[in-house]
C-alpha cells in the first residue's frame, strides 16, 4: 500500500470557444467603428492556435500585427501595452525581440484573456494608433465579458 498522498487536483477551466471568438470579433469591430478605425482583430486560444480572425478593410499588414500582437499577449501574460517600454534598449527584456525566433510584437493592441485567474486565450487588434488598438481591444474584452 502506497504511503504517498495524491496532489491535489487542480481545477479546470472552461477553455475560450469559437462562439465566445466569434463575440469579441464583433465587439471589437464595434469598438473599432466608434473610433473610425478600419482594422484587423485575432483571437487565439490558450495554445496559441487561432480562433478567430477578421479583416475589415483594413491595410494587408494590420492581420500580421493584430497575431503578433496576441501571441505576445499570450506568451508573457501581459497586455503588449504593459511591455513597450521594456524592450527599448535601456529596458529589462531589450533582447528578447531578437533572441527568439517567434512572432513577436511590442505594440500596444494586445491583451490575454483570463477566466477564474486561468490564461485561456489573447486578442489582438491592428490597424489604429497603438493607444488605439489598445482600447479597441480592452473595449472588446470588457464588452463581451468573455475575460
Amino acid at each position: 500500500m502506497s504511503t504517498t498522498t495524491p496532489a491535489a487536483a487542480t481545477p479546470s477551466v472552461r477553455p475560450l470557444t469559437t462562439r465566445e471568438a466569434d463575440g469579441l470579433i464583433e465587439a471589437a469591430a464595434r469598438a473599432a467603428e466608434s473610433l473610425g478605425v478600419r482594422g484587423s482583430v485575432t483571437v487565439l486560444d490558450a495554445g496559441g492556435h487561432l480562433l478567430g480572425f477578421r479583416r475589415d478593410a483594413a491595410v494587408l499588414i494590420s492581420g500580421e500585427t493584430s497575431t503578433r500582437k496576441a501571441y505576445t499577449a499570450l506568451q508573457l501574460d501581459t497586455p503588449t501595452a504593459d511591455l513597450v517600454d521594456l524592450v527599448r534598449p535601456e529596458g529589462l527584456l531589450h533582447t528578447v525581440p531578437t533572441a527568439l525566433d517567434r512572432p513577436l510584437l511590442f505594440l500596444a493592441g494586445g491583451v490575454p484573456l483570463h477566466r477564474d485567474g486561468r490564461l485561456i486565450g489573447a486578442l489582438g487588434f491592428g490597424g489604429g494608433s497603438p493607444d488605439q488598438d489598445h482600447r479597441i481591444a480592452a473595449e472588446a474584452i470588457a464588452e463581451s465579458g468573455v475575460a
